[in-house]
């Protein structure tokens, strides 16, 4: 009889890179929903973190898949070395990398899955995409938008959420996770028609 195929412990099949800034004072940035969302999908699956070269990383089952949960210790902008890097390990190519990001074009609380796309000015893509050679990456993009929003976009993505705004975080991080379950359970096109209404 054929053994069963254990998902934590076989090769991952699916990197699902989230992004942000390494460090402490980075963490609770807006820029850094990413990383958050990642370490929800570890808490979940049990998972334990390890460094792994240029990123932060964690075996995980998700949806009966094998995955590697990894944040890229490169910071923000050179967030691609750590997606190429990852990708040749593992033998794999850019159809296998999910990518989780904040959006300030998007109001807070809103996720959105796309296929494919621009990096839409998000630096930390930008480098995704230009080290993988293709727009054709699914990305799972989180909204960190507000109602008025200060013209330095960059010291307001580098700031922290407002206390006040814990429990719609929470929430959206919750959205993030599910989001990504759902792509690796019933693909992108279901999870688009879920989410991007």
């Amino acid at each position: 009889m054929a053994k069963t195929r254990d998902p934590k412990t076989g090769t991952p099949e699916i990197i699902i890179l989230g992004l942000g800034n390494p460090g402490a004072s980075y963490a609770r940035n807006r820029h850094n929903v990413g990383f958050m969302v990642l370490e929800a999908l570890a808490r979940a699956a049990s998972g334990r973190w390890q460094a792994r070269g240029i990123a932060r990383t964690c075996r995980a089952a998700i949806a009966g898949r094998t995955v590697l949960l990894a944040e890229p210790l490169t910071y923000m902008n050179h967030s691609g070395r750590a997606a190429r890097a990852l990708l040749e390990e593992l033998g794999l190519g850019p159809g296998n990398l999910i990518v989780v990001l904040d959006d300030f074009s998007l109001p807070l609380g809103r996720v959105r899955v796309r296929p494919r796309g621009s990096a839409g000015g998000h630096h930390g893509l930008e480098s995704v995409l230009e080290y993988a050679g293709t727009d054709d990456i699914v990305r799972v993009r989180l909204g960190i938008a507000e109602e008025r929003m200060p013209e330095d976009k960059a010291g307001f993505v580098l700031s922290d959420f407002a206390a006040e705004q814990a429990a719609e975080l929470e929430e959206m991080i919750g959205k993030g996770v599910n989001a990504v379950t759902s792509i690796l359970r019933e693909g992108v096109a279901k999870t688009m028609a879920l989410y991007n209404a």
